[in-house]
């Protein structure tokens, strides 16, 4: 065996990509360490083993050296298995909650739900697909790891697109009150999350319809030596995730404006006790709005710094990213499907109620208090 590597880009997956496959190629034998050295050819310290990765992927760019222990990450895998586990059990519980209680089965929670389910494939198929790539699992079947990151992909989409619809709900509502009830039917709801799922699917099997790279001689199953990257960046994070993120910043924009400024003109034209029940109702309003938002803003802060790191080192391959930043920002993807349970329980009455219900094995799980307070 050629006892080269040939030269590749530091540039780590956007999608659930698992860290350490900078760190862990593949097992090794008597502990034989391999060094990889971006932007040139370097030879290991040892002679390599048959089990060992001879990469051949070749890029037009070179980045600074930088040289990395092939090891397993152990500290990052637990976390990761931890996150998956968090994440699956408290999305299971948003299901059972909206599922058992009447008051919560609204158009906007059924599109939570659909959030739900997605971070429960994260935390069930996501995150142990991430610990097969570190693997470099499955190998020598490029259209079953295609098949495998492309889940990865629409996972995320996904979840952007039931963001998007839970933001949509919510304008329509503010906006067009008096369509609201004739638009947003729980049938038109259903038929919008099988479009949305639909969409996140297609997307997601682009690299399956051709749009990959040429798979490595080695036949390891890594992200970043078979989805091409230029598909990552410019296709899916600049017209798939950041043109809808910024759409949905600019719909609760205008929401927050249009409530605040309706506060203000209730209080100037009626003032006192006599428009306590208008502006009641600008509060319920602004408290839903500022729920949901929340679980937007966590997605992107969640979510951005991978897509950052990842425009870095495409556009800027000879500058250097620091290890722990790289693994720190993977994790941090991850996490986001594990928090929004603990987001509603914090947030939203109805839900927590519904929480402690189920905790006390259903007493009262459909007799949750204020049927409109589903977000307050």
């Amino acid at each position: 065996m050629n006892d080269s590597f040939a030269n590749f880009t530091f540039s780590p997956s956007l999608f659930y990509a698992n860290a350490t496959t900078f760190t862990n190629v593949t097992s090794y034998e008597n502990s034989t360490f391999v060094h990889f050295t971006f932007g040139r050819t370097t030879t290991p310290t040892t002679t390599p083993t048959q089990t060992q990765m001879k990469l051949t992927q070749a890029t037009t760019s070179t980045s600074a050296p930088v040289s990395i222990l092939a090891s397993i990450n152990l500290p990052y895998m637990i976390a990761e298995l931890v996150i998956a586990v968090l994440s699956v059990v408290g999305n299971l519980l948003v299901c059972v909650a909206v599922g058992l209680n009447r008051k919560l089965q609204t158009v906007t929670n059924y599109f939570l739900v659909s959030l739900a389910i997605a971070d429960i494939c994260v935390g069930s198929l996501a995150i142990p697909c991430a610990i097969m790539t570190d693997l470099g699992i499955p190998r020598h079947n490029l259209y079953l790891c295609l098949l495998m990151l492309s889940v990865l992909i629409m996972l995320t989409q996904s979840s952007i697109f039931s963001l998007l619809a839970v933001a949509v709900e919510r304008y329509v509502a503010i906006f067009m009150p008096f369509q609201y009830h004739r638009l947003m039917t729980p049938r038109n709801a259903v038929l919008v999350l099988c479009v949305t799922w639909t969409l996140a699917f297609l997307i997601g099997l682009v690299p399956l319809m051709g749009w990959h790279k040429t798979p490595p001689e080695s036949g390891f199953c890594f992200f970043v030596l078979i989805v091409d990257m230029t598909f990552m960046v410019y296709f899916n994070f600049f017209a798939c995730v950041l043109i809808p993120l910024v759409v949905m910043f600019l719909i609760y924009a205008q929401i927050f404006v249009t409530v605040k400024r309706q506060m203000r003109r209730i209080v100037a034209e009626r003032g006192g006790a006599a428009n306590n029940e208008g502006a009641a109702k600008m509060k319920k309003e602004m408290k839903m709005a500022t729920s949901l938002f929340l679980v937007l803003f966590l997605f992107t802060a969640c979510w951005i710094p991978l897509h950052i790191i990842n425009c870095f080192l495409l556009l800027c391959p000879s500058c250097p990213v620091p290890l722990p930043l790289l693994l720190t920002a993977i994790i941090l993807s991850h996490a986001n499907s594990a928090v929004n349970p603990f987001l509603y329980a914090y947030k939203m009455t109805t839900f927590r109620k519904a929480f402690k219900a189920i905790f006390m094995c259903g007493r009262g799980i459909t007799d949750v208090d204020d049927q409109h307070d589903t977000h307050a």
